[in-house]
């Protein structure tokens, strides 16, 4: 089965051209079943970017998705086009105001990791979507800054400023080949980082609502379940499309920013050379298991998520 897309979002375009099966909202209708609701919380700058890499993975199932795009209410894109945010966006306000319900929820990562979190400008705001997940969220992914958000906020897990960027691919070894998140990961996984901050292992272990799933010996904990609060947290990024981490050194190249060529990434590590994805099939792995396990517990009458 597809994921559901309005037909003027690029995503439809772009996925349909990739082979993924995506469908008009007045096909959907048509049909007998009820989708999963899935929403996606979009605090990165790049909006359609970041649109196009989560709908692919999730869209990748035989389970029809209805995909939902929200925004912060008071925060302003800069980098994508008013007509873009709203056309396709709904402010997080009236989607709390309706009183509506998903199966699942993804909050993106955002470019303002060097902050303290009570600094960010929609900080208040971004609590009450972390509560109201409690409630009207089935299954919670937040990725990046926003799992470290969550886990910041619901079990005080500190976040740390490293003296050089984490950049690159680096194994990850697989904690839990029991989950069922992690049904068909090797116990060795390559996954593409890129951050300024960590977290420590040993605060972690020191929580006992916390569960880690995937770890590295190089730049730490990867992904973390929080069984309490029917969510996962990924630090790194299996969602990046094969160039994102060459558009991020080649930015910050042009901007004359000291940066590391990007560690196991290109072939023998030359720039000059066009890398190769390695980490696709665990994305959809992931993702799809994350899916899969939504379907396996939620509830069909949609008034009952979070009773």
């Amino acid at each position: 089965m597809p994921i559901t897309l309005n037909e003027s979002l690029p995503a439809y375009r772009i996925l349909s051209d990739e082979g993924v099966m995506v469908m008009s909202p007045g096909r959907a209708a048509t049909q007998d079943i009820r989708p999963l609701r899935i929403g996606l919380l979009n605090l990165m700058p790049k909006k359609i970017q970041t649109e196009n890499q989560f709908a692919r993975l999730i869209g990748a199932t035989p389970l029809q998705i209805d995909f939902q795009l929200i925004r912060m209410s008071d925060h302003e894109s800069r980098n994508t086009a008013a007509d873009h945010m709203a056309s396709f966006y709904r402010p997080f306000r009236e989607v709390q105001q309706t009183g509506e319900k998903f199966d699942g929820l993804v909050i993106t990562g955002a470019p303002i990791e060097h902050l303290p979190f009570e600094d960010v400008t929609y900080w208040q705001e971004l609590t009450q979507v972390f509560d109201w997940t409690r409630t009207h969220v089935h299954s919670t992914f937040g990725v990046c800054w926003g799992g470290m958000a969550m886990a910041w906020y619901f079990h005080g897990l500190g976040k740390y400023m490293l003296d050089h960027k984490a950049f690159g691919c680096f194994r990850h070894h697989n904690f839990a080949p029991a989950s069922p998140f992690l049904r068909g990961f090797s116990d060795d996984v390559l996954v593409p980082v890129s951050r300024w901050t960590e977290v420590r292992q040993e605060e972690v272990d020191a929580r006992p609502g916390l569960k880690t799933l995937l770890a590295s010996q190089e730049v730490g904990p990867c992904l973390l379940e929080d069984a309490s609060n029917r969510a996962l947290y990924i630090f790194n990024h299996l969602e990046y499309d094969s160039t994102t981490l060459k558009e991020e050194y080649d930015r910050d190249i042009s901007a004359g920013k000291p940066v590391d060529v990007p560690r196991n990434y290109y072939p023998d590590d030359d720039p000059g050379k066009p890398p190769s994805n390695r980490w696709r099939s665990h994305a959809h792995l992931l993702y799809g298991n994350w899916i899969n396990e939504i379907y396996q517990t939620t509830w069909y009458d949609m008034d009952r998520i979070g009773g």
